[in-house]
């Protein structure tokens, strides 16, 4: 496929997924194919990005990214942010890898952020240089991509406040009470008060239970929950 790079725009996607523990983002090893004895790090990790084609718009050059990466199609996908500043490319290996990258002399790049919810079960990505990190304890990254990831997590702490909808595309269908304090506890960065939790659930009218509850565990087995859209509708109108 002949295609031409917008050499001054592209996209970054912040791919969050949830194990059940910890809040994790999704990475790329941009020095992968690299060998080691002409890297200048040992290991270099970015954002999941792609400057952006010539003939697409910023959304479709969004959902391209993920599609190649995960395999996935009609996931969860918001812009978040826009970043221009001119010192995004000050640090030199940044620079030099992606004008080897693009084949371009490329002195500056304004990227337009996108944050991703998927169900981390449900994803095997295909690409041998993805890696899964905790979002709350990650090293320094490539470009401002440390930045970019605060704020998307910062945006999307607001957004479960307004839209608490956006967290059950990161949970399984089925998840425990737990689990969704657990996730809820995370992304906010606070303990909460297990009892009102528990109440602030069966006011919501859209976490239903299901006749099943954990099995093989060495604690009392918890009851499962779901996520009902249909009753979320419903209480959206009253």
């Amino acid at each position: 496929m002949n295609v031409r790079l917008n050499p001054h725009v592209s996209v970054d996607c912040v791919i969050f997924g949830f194990d059940g523990q910890s809040l994790k983002v999704l990475l790329i090893d941009r020095n992968y194919d690299i060998p080691p004895e002409k890297l200048t790090k040992p290991l270099t990790l970015k954002l999941p990005g792609s400057m952006v084609y010539d003939d697409e718009d910023v959304d479709t050059a969004a959902t391209r990214v993920l599609k190649e990466l995960t395999g996935l199609e009609n996931i969860f996908l918001k812009q978040f942010h826009v970043f221009g500043s001119p010192d995004r490319l000050k640090k030199e290996e940044d620079l030099i890898w992606l004008q080897a990258e693009t084949h371009m002399k490329i002195k500056r790049v304004v990227t337009i952020a996108y944050y991703s919810l998927i169900k981390i079960h449900k994803t095997t990505p295909s690409d041998g240089r993805v890696v899964w990190l905790d979002a709350m304890n990650l090293p320094e990254l490539a470009f401002d991509h440390n930045n970019i990831i605060q704020v998307g997590l910062q945006t999307l702490q607001k957004e479960i406040q307004h839209e608490p909808i956006e967290l059950f595309e990161l949970l399984p269908k089925k998840f425990t009470i737990r689990q969704l304090q657990t996730l809820y506890e995370l992304i906010l960065g606070k303990k909460l008060d297990n009892r009102n939790f528990r109440k602030s659930v069966s006011r919501s009218g859209y976490i239903v239970p299901v006749n099943e509850k954990e099995r093989n565990v060495a604690h009392k087995p918890a009851q499962y929950y779901r996520f009902s859209h249909s009753r979320y509708l419903k209480n959206q109108k009253l």
